[in-house]
């Protein structure tokens, strides 16, 4: 469980198996350990390697939150790789992780080899809809500052967004839950400040510049992402797209296996290609 120094933060890394490597972005209120049971399989023919994001997991919770904005956040996944003599990897990031995977994958397309993306939006179009956003998510981080960790958990699985996480089982649910009570209050608040969607320029006229294999994993259940997946396959030029049933935003827990299943065959695809 090393914790890397990166431009004057730490940021905490989590490693197993061995071969080409394979980067995990988790969303928010997430971390490397939501990644655990996934890595542990990829382990099998992928070096897996889990990054906690600023302000989540073991990593660093600074102040400033200008600190965790996109261009700071991709800097410091380019600065992991380099520390762990990473040339180039796969890169899968889920809601949140996958907005830096895809601002990577603009700005540093030679560090990757392939692309997934996981119940992802390329960020919001619309001048007025997006100030809205930075409204409501400064105000949330504010609560989250007053309140507490726990009356934000509480609210945070109430969303409609995660409605279908209710039919998993309840030692996942606890064991995420508990995850999630983990993390400090400062670094949600300023990864709110900082990268939420309200802060983020848009990256739709950029899509077209992926060129790496490009994967979308959407559940079934989530019809607002499904759109956004299906708008991303038609702006990226190498991008195909799985719908998995029965699963709503956090694919990779309401269907671990099928997920698997994608991620891996698609990996083997783009080795082939390779």
């Amino acid at each position: 469980m090393p914790r890397l120094p990166v431009s004057g933060v730490h940021i905490n890394v989590e490693q197993v198996g061995e071969g080409p490597p394979l980067v995990l972005l988790h969303g928010f209120t997430g971390s490397a350990a939501g990644w655990a049971e996934h890595a542990a399989v990829f382990a099998q023919g992928h070096a897996s390697v889990a990054v906690d994001l600023l302000g989540h997991g073991s990593s660093d919770a600074p102040d400033d939150p200008e600190r965790y904005g996109i261009g700071h956040a991709t800097e410091d996944i380019l600065s992991v790789l380099d520390a762990l003599g990473i040339q180039r990897a796969g890169l899968l990031g889920y809601s949140m992780g996958g907005r830096v995977a895809i601002a990577l994958a603009i700005l540093a397309p030679e560090r990757l080899s392939a692309l997934i993306l996981e119940s992802v939006s390329p960020g919001i179009r619309d001048a007025g809809a997006r100030r809205e956003r930075a409204v409501a998510d400064a105000a949330l981080a504010t609560a989250i500052e007053q309140d507490g960790i726990e009356p934000f958990v509480d609210r945070w699985e109430r969303l409609p967004l995660f409605a279908s996480q209710a039919a998993l089982p309840e030692p996942v649910r606890q064991d995420l839950r508990a995850q999630r009570l983990r993390n400090s209050p400062v670094g949600l608040a300023n990864s709110l400040r900082g990268l939420g969607q309200g802060v983020q320029p848009p990256m739709h006229d950029y899509l077209q510049q992926i060129r790496v294999p490009t994967l979308l994993i959407v559940g079934g259940l989530d019809p607002a992402y499904c759109a956004l997946g299906q708008e991303m396959r038609a702006l990226i030029p190498q991008a195909r797209m799985e719908v998995v049933p029965d699963a709503g935003h956090a694919v990779h827990l309401e269907q671990p296996e099928p997920f698997r299943a994608h991620v891996l065959e698609f990996l083997s695809q783009v080795r082939e290609l390779g």
